[in-house]
């Protein structure tokens, strides 16, 4: 293998991640990385300072696509969720193992993109990979007060719903757990155990399916949405806990086919929003073979 091409891979899990963060789909994210490669393989492997040269062309490639997506965006029937991302999704190099789980969690990426398209890319260059404001300015062409200007209104929009969110792994899959079982049982009680109060359950059909196409609040309420899916599901449909997002989540299959996936974001030891994927575009890599 050459030089370039390791040095690539020492930063392939900082380009993927990168990618899925700023756009939210799994497959863009794939392509990003390939175009990366090629780029690099195209330049003087003497680049110095390969880390932050990498991330300024997987974040300039990401806007480029984003802002081609932007009237698809717009005309996105019912709420837009990221992509699900297999527990294999990514391969993430050695350098940034570190900050994968928290940079590709569910609960994380909804709040990434209520962020404009710049203000992600920012905070997610400085607060998760630990780019200077300087290094955030040279890649995203600001000047660095106007960057680190950005990244403290960004930070400031985020930092309340990220600490209520911030638990443990182990914690998030027990309480994930109790909510497997409950389904399973039908146990009404149980499930609305699992869940907070005022919990919010979004779906994301794409206009592909049937939806709910505004979100499903209060705990009563998103049990009676559950249990009215899986029965529309029937005898054919079955449950199974996987990890997506690098965390305890729910697959519901339907003669074996992937027809959903459930995300949780989970406070203390209770529910607070749960992510249903129906879209079937999104949930390709999800399938048997997939």
């Amino acid at each position: 293998m050459t030089d370039a091409s390791d040095t690539f891979l020492r930063h392939r899990g900082l380009i993927f991640t990168l990618a899925y963060d700023l756009l939210g789909s799994v497959a863009d994210a794939e392509d990003v990385v390939q175009d990366v490669y090629e780029r690099w393989l195209a330049v003087d492997h003497d680049v110095e300072h390969a880390r932050a040269y990498l991330a300024r062309v997987t974040t300039n490639l990401c806007l480029d696509v984003l802002r081609s997506a932007e009237r698809r965006r717009v005309d996105y029937v019912g709420p837009w969720l990221p992509e699900p991302l297999p527990a294999d999704g990514g391969v993430p190099g050695p350098e940034e193992q570190f900050a994968r789980h928290e940079a590709v969690s569910a609960a994380f990426l909804v709040i990434l993109h209520a962020l404009g398209d710049r203000e992600r890319a920012g905070f997610v260059l400085r607060e998760i990979f630990a780019f200077s404001y300087v290094e955030v300015a040279h890649i995203l062409d600001m000047e660095v007060d106007g960057a680190r200007q950005m990244i403290h209104r960004a930070r400031d929009r985020v930092q309340t719903r990220r600490q209520r969110f911030a638990v443990t792994t182990e914690q998030h899959d027990r309480v994930v757990a109790r909510f497997i079982a409950a389904v399973e049982a039908g146990d009404i009680t149980g499930l609305i155990s699992t869940l907070a109060p005022d919990a919010v359950l979004t779906v994301d059909g794409g206009g592909k399916v049937s939806a709910a196409r505004r979100p499903v609040t209060g705990a009563e309420a998103i049990v009676r949405f559950l249990f009215g899916l899986q029965a529309k599901v029937g005898p054919a449909g079955t449950i199974r806990g996987d990890e997506l997002n690098g965390g305890l989540s729910v697959l519901s299959l339907n003669s074996g086919t992937v027809d959903a996936s459930f995300q949780f974001a989970i406070a203390g030891a209770a529910i607070e929003e749960i992510y249903v994927m129906r879209n079937p575009d999104k949930l390709q890599r999800l399938q048997p073979g997939g």
